[in-house]
């Protein structure tokens, strides 16, 4: 008897259960793709050892950068910026002076907010309107970063801070110090593997992690301290310690 002749009845049961059996191997499907982290790829190898070492390497510092900021307040927002405008200018003019280029000089920042005085009976008085305009400098001869920083000062600008001393090709040291990491990893995963009477096969994954530590500097300058005395403030450089963390993992056999 051919499927068209049956009872109507037995056909529709017939149905639902072709219908349930494609639904029923199509979630089996899906979950074993879902439980495969991608679609052909090879077995992880499961019999493996992982080193991890450490590179340093100490430098000195060949560059200081420094933030210098103007901070000025009138009674009206243009005047206020036209105080500003005038000191950042003097500014500048006195760095390129000092021979800093215009590619190391760079705005990182410039506001102007109302400046409001609360009085209990009268609320919320407009006050005036402050500017702040912040320079990175970045002096490539640090022997003279207090020097100009003391000159900064004297030419109209209020704050000074946020010094950090740094290397200027800090990716080839970086790379030095991966090198030793890397050539301690490698001895380490040969002992290792004398020890524990196995065989280095293929190396199976790379991690690496790290950078600079720059020297601790705390430096903060006000305008009214070098005006005080004209003193220029000494700036050590002492030293950077660069490091690299590298972890390497190896299939044995």
């Amino acid at each position: 008897m051919s499927y068209t002749n049956l009872p109507k009845t037995l056909r529709l049961l017939i149905t639902l259960f072709l219908v349930m059996l494609v639904l029923l191997f199509g979630a089996k499907f899906i979950n074993e793709v879902k439980n495969s982290k991608f679609i052909g790829q090879g077995v992880a190898p499961t019999n493996t050892i992982s080193v991890s070492a450490k590179g340093e390497i100490f430098v000195k510092p060949d560059i200081a950068k420094v933030i210098l900021s103007v901070v000025k307040e009138a009674k009206t927002a243009l005047e206020a910026q036209e105080q500003a405008t005038q000191a950042i200018n003097t500014v500048v003019e006195f760095l390129k002076e000092s021979g800093i280029e215009d590619k190391d000089i760079k705005t990182t920042s410039y506001s102007l907010q109302p400046r409001y005085d609360y009085l209990r009976d009268e609320g919320r008085i407009l006050r005036g309107y402050v500017v702040r305009q912040s320079l990175e400098v970045k002096i490539r001869n640090i022997d003279d970063a207090g020097k100009i920083m003391a000159g900064a000062t004297e030419a109209g600008i209020d704050q000074v801070g946020n010094l950090s001393l740094t290397v200027e090709d800090e990716e080839e040291v970086k790379n030095e110090a991966r090198k030793i990491a890397i050539t301690k990893a490698k001895d380490k995963a040969k002992r290792l593997a004398q020890e524990l009477d196995v065989d280095l096969s293929r190396l199976v994954n790379f991690y690496e992690s790290g950078g600079a530590i720059p020297s601790p500097v705390a430096f903060t300058l006000e305008s009214s301290d070098s005006a005080i005395d004209g003193s220029v403030p000494e700036i050590p450089s002492g030293e950077n310690k660069i490091t690299v963390n590298v972890t390497l993992t190896y299939e044995i056999k």
